[in-house]
């Protein structure tokens, strides 16, 4: 038997959110432990670009450095 359910890890056990049906008490299962993704705090703004969206970044910097009047920074 195959089943996925839902459970809370709490002081070193697994506690299912709802009964499972089909398993003897004290039965033996396998676990496959599928957690949330890591969260990830600079997610959406390190590495966040696609490479097309790069390349009009760089598109965009490029002009507008290209504008800059050097003589006015002196």
């Amino acid at each position: 038997m195959n089943k996925t359910i839902e459970a809370i890890y709490a002081n070193g056990v697994l506690r299912p959110v709802e009964p499972i049906t089909g398993v003897a008490e004290n039965g033996r299962v396998m676990v496959t432990i599928t957690g949330p993704a890591r969260a990830r705090p600079l997610d959406g703004w390190v590495g966040g670009l696609s490479d097309e969206d790069a390349k009009e970044m760089l598109r965009v910097i490029e002009a507008e450095f290209e504008q800059v009047n050097l003589d006015e920074w002196k």
